[in-house]
């Protein structure tokens, strides 16, 4: 059996403390659950207006979680000194736009190269694997890779988003794309929006090492609790990619 890795992001967690300030919930506790409920990784944003995951925040998670840790984030100065000093499992590098509720879409690496070629030699100076969260598109694919990103994490949106007319097209999409990303030695992750109804496709997709699965499961676990959540979401991937 294909050994597919789920990663949980706890940033919602931290969204629901700031809602009211203080220190309750505490997304270190959090991160001690994912990892009791059998879950492989974590990942936190820390975003430039610091709107869930504070520094404080990573630097605890990344310190002490006993999972790795995949740290989000734009790509600029700032975000990549703060990575290299707290030297997180991964980084990946994501879009941010502060008007945005979540990220609308992947990375544009086609054109950005020049810029994002430094920052990613930065990173694996620093021992820290790279990862680009691209929409599955083969310019992008072609891109992550000259640009030396070890990982790309597909933006899955697109195919969960998509009426059930068009959805099978989506996941082709997802498909050939995984595809050709695996051929030019590339690891292939996925995530945004998956939920215990839509996940099984993705996790079937044989290139795919690792999901990763945020907003669906801290919300599901205000009604069936975080380790119910993350075990019944792993029982689905797993069964799916056998």
């Amino acid at each position: 059996m294909r050994n597919i890795r789920l990663g949980v992001n706890i940033d919602h967690v931290a969204t629901l403390r700031n809602a009211r300030g203080g220190t309750h919930p505490d997304p270190m506790r959090a991160v001690k659950m994912v990892a009791d409920a059998g879950a492989d990784g974590v990942t936190i944003h820390l975003r430039e207006d610091r709107r869930h995951i504070r520094d404080q925040d990573a630097e605890t998670i990344i310190k002490h979680s006993i999972l790795p840790v995949n740290l989000e984030m734009a790509a600029n100065v700032e975000m990549v000194n703060i990575a290299c000093s707290l030297r997180p499992n991964a980084v990946c590098i994501v879009p941010e736009n502060r008007t945005e509720v979540t990220t609308e879409g992947g990375l544009l690496v086609a054109g950005q190269e020049k810029k994002l070629t430094p920052f990613i030699q930065q990173l694996k100076d620093n021992n820290i694997r790279v990862s680009l969260f691209i929409d599955p598109r083969d310019n992008e694919i072609e891109a992550a890779g000259n640009v030396g990103a070890d990982i790309v994490e597909f933006h899955t949106g697109g195919y969960c988003d998509a009426s059930l007319l068009n959805r099978d097209k989506k996941l082709d999409d997802l498909i050939a794309a995984a595809k050709r990303a695996d051929k030019l030695g590339i690891e292939v992750h996925a995530g945004h929006g998956l939920s215990f109804d839509n996940v099984a496709p993705v996790s079937a997709i044989a290139e795919i090492k690792e999901l990763n699965i945020g907003h669906f499961i801290i919300g599901e676990a205000v009604f069936s609790g975080l380790e119910n959540v993350i075990k019944e979401m792993n029982h689905i991937i797993r069964e799916a990619s056998k």
